[in-house]
């Protein structure tokens, strides 16, 4: 990898650029630097340019396809070259509900909300592309991301409920460092094309998670409520998430990529972090 495209340039794709080998160009798709997916006109200088492409744009906030990803590929396909490499940055969520069940790759998608139906649609978008253009595919799917920056405090501080035990849903993360990390190694020449669940080792459930952090944080524990209550003061995007439970298994994360994770757990990367933002 000599040229990276980053497209999306948010936090993963800076803490990315920041570890970035010596000697490695790169080019960001971004509104903020005028390279915007949804004005395709914008993006010239980015065709053609790349033999590597990190994804990492999210696709429209509606629908049931991402016109972004559609965009990106045709205006690459009008370069001279065509990237070696493409990561795809996708989401957990597109194997929706598994009812608490430890899921590999293999497991079948299943999208049940319209954001992981445009996920999905991504995915096969990409994989189609590079497939018929024998470009090495990797996808990385990818659970709730966690850093110093990121943690819900303010949800804790506002004392929104959380479900109780027996309405509960599991739940996955990952830190931020880490899945730079993982982006890193995907990019790799060396590292085997295929999807990956780009999870950590923690099997919290949801509520064990927001106790979690009230605890590091010094903050009350949220209360606990019924799932049948939850409507009145939980909002309806997170309802979404809390609709759906599944146990992320990384196994071929750490057995093709040789991954080693820098925070195993959340019980590694939150107890440092959460004290200097609480």
């Amino acid at each position: 990898m000599q040229r990276l495209l980053i497209v999306g340039h948010g936090d993963i794709a800076e803490r990315v650029r920041a570890r970035l080998p010596a000697g490695v160009e790169f080019r960001s798709i971004a509104r903020r630097l005028g390279a915007d997916l949804d004005r395709p006109e914008t993006l010239a200088a980015c065709a053609g340019w790349a033999d590597a492409v990190l994804h990492c744009a999210p696709p429209p906030s509606s629908g049931e396809r991402d016109p972004r990803t559609a965009s990106l590929l045709a205006v690459i396909e009008r370069g001279a070259i065509i990237p070696a490499r493409v990561v795809y940055l996708s989401t957990s969520g597109v194997y929706g509900d598994c009812g608490g069940a430890l899921v590999d790759e293999t497991r079948p998608v299943n999208p049940q909300s319209a954001r992981a139906r445009r996920r999905v649609d991504a995915e096969r978008l990409l994989q189609s592309w590079c497939a018929a253009r024998n470009v090495a595919f990797v996808v990385l799917r990818v659970p709730g991301i966690y850093a110093a920056d990121r943690l819900p405090l303010e949800r804790l501080r506002a004392g929104t409920p959380v479900l109780r035990a027996e309405d509960d849903v599991h739940t996955n993360h990952i830190h931020a460092d880490d899945l730079a990390s993982i982006c890193l190694r995907a990019l790799e020449g060396s590292a085997p094309p295929g999807v990956y669940n780009a999870s950590d080792d923690s099997t919290l459930k949801m509520s064990d998670w927001f106790d979690l952090l009230a605890q590091r944080a010094g903050l009350p524990r949220p209360p606990r409520i019924a799932r049948a209550a939850a409507g009145a003061f939980i909002s309806p995007e997170m309802l979404s998430y809390l609709s759906e439970s599944r146990r992320l298994a990384n196994g071929k994360l750490k057995r093709e990529l040789g991954v080693q994770l820098r925070y195993p757990t959340v019980f590694e990367g939150v107890p440092r972090l959460a004290a200097a933002v609480a």
